[in-house]
């Protein structure tokens, strides 16, 4: 009897796994980092303050996330326009990331990389906090059919540090199970092997372990069997602008199965096509005559005067209503891309989410600050269903181009 219900369940697993591979997927990076002082993970208002505080004045976060749909929020000293106390949420609690699961499903959104911050993981609160919210994210993915992938984040570390990352992976895989499909029938497989991530290779802003580390660490993590995307520069292939002069990327990446440049920041509206086109098109050519498989980026905008301590950089890259955002998506399409990374699902630190936020004129007031708002005139909702219109599209959805759907 034992061995027909493991049969079955076997059986089961096998039919619900449908993530065998990052092409024709859009996912989002999903950051987790979030935390209140009565939310049990012992960080106080982690990733929300500033100096120590979070109260108006004091706030690492541009977006204001609209949690009139959590079952669980807590209460701030910000005061929203009516006068009433703002509320956020914490990645702590299971129904919050369950929240947010659903709306991934409600809106066509493939999954998302749960990045791991290995400056973070490296402490036991930062370990907790983490391995918390990526239990929250596998029952959930589980649940709506999501997939999920893991992302290890270097930044902040030392090349020290780095052993942590394969230490790490092969505890997570054996307490979560997250090869098993009879466990997690969702998680990302790629090449047959589950995926994993490693985020910030190459780039030239001071890191302390350079591209040598990193390889070191490669070649540590692909003996548990196990397929990698790498996290680079934009400007990787030419090795210049954001990029370490050292040819030794190139190897790197030639080793890895995915490689997903980080284009956050390197151009705006107006800028994009001069930008990015000449970018896509070598980036695609070098990666099909390598064996490499290209992920290009998309974020909805870009805003981050409250982490900087700078109003110069509130909305430093407007989001034009999802026509800034829809034109990454169709200029990755245009040159042949066949997955997506979206730059981030919960980022509001630096204004990139795409999970709903309040809009403008029902953010809370932040004393000589602000924050900034989804534009006035579209729902809260608006760039998850924009995300999962870029879904439908690398589906083979038909009916898509340039001119940016309308919602209906």
């Amino acid at each position: 009897m034992k061995k027909l219900l493991l049969a079955l369940l076997l059986t089961h697993a096998a039919s619900a796994q449908t993530y065998t591979n990052v092409n024709g997927l859009v996912m989002a990076g999903y950051q987790g980092w979030f935390s209140t002082p009565d939310d049990g993970l012992d960080r106080s208002w982690h990733h929300y303050q500033k100096k120590g505080k979070f109260e108006p004045g004091y706030a690492s976060v541009d977006f204001w996330p609209d949690v009139s749909e959590y079952e669980k929020t807590y209460e701030t000293a910000f005061l929203l326009p009516d006068g009433t106390r703002a509320r956020v949420y914490s990645p702590a609690d299971a129904g919050t990331v369950d929240r947010h699961f659903h709306w991934m499903k409600q809106y066509g959104i493939d999954g998302v990389y749960l990045q791991r911050f290995v400056s973070e993981i490296r402490h036991e609160k930062g370990k907790r906090h983490f391995d918390t919210v990526l239990e929250n994210a596998l029952r959930a993915a589980r649940t709506y059919g999501r997939a999920v992938s893991i992302m290890y984040d270097l930044s902040g570390c030392t090349a020290a540090d780095l052993a942590i990352v394969a230490q790490d992976w092969v505890a997570i895989r054996r307490r979560f199970g997250l090869d098993d499909p009879a466990r997690n029938p969702t998680y990302l497989r790629h090449r047959n092997k589950p995926l994993v991530a490693v985020w910030g290779v190459g780039f030239n802003d001071n890191r302390k372990y350079a591209t040598a580390d990193v390889q070191q660490l490669i070649i540590k993590l692909k003996e548990t069997e196990l397929s990698l995307l790498i996290g680079v520069p934009y400007y990787w292939r030419t090795l210049d602008k954001d990029t370490l002069p050292d040819t030794l990327l190139h190897d790197l990446i030639r080793s890895c199965d995915v490689v997903m440049p980080w284009a956050v920041g390197r151009y705006n509206g107006e800028t994009y096509t001069k930008t990015a086109a000449p970018v896509l098109e070598g980036d695609i050519r070098w990666c099909r005559e390598n064996g490499v498989d290209y992920m290009p980026l998309a974020f909805p905008g870009f805003s981050w005067g409250n982490l900087k301590d700078s109003p110069s950089v509130y909305n430093q890259i407007p989001r034009e209503k999802g026509a800034f955002f829809w034109k990454q998506v169709a200029g990755a399409r245009a040159a042949g891309a066949q997955s997506l990374y979206v730059a981030m699902f919960d980022e509001i630190d630096e204004g990139t989410a795409i999970f709903k936020t309040l809009r403008e004129g029902e953010t809370p007031l932040n004393g000589s600050g602000r924050f900034i708002g989804i534009e006035s005139g579209l729902p809260t909702d608006y760039y998850l269903w924009l995300t999962g219109q870029a879904g439908d599209w690398f589906h083979g959805k038909p009916g898509y181009g340039p001119t940016m759907p309308s919602r209906r």
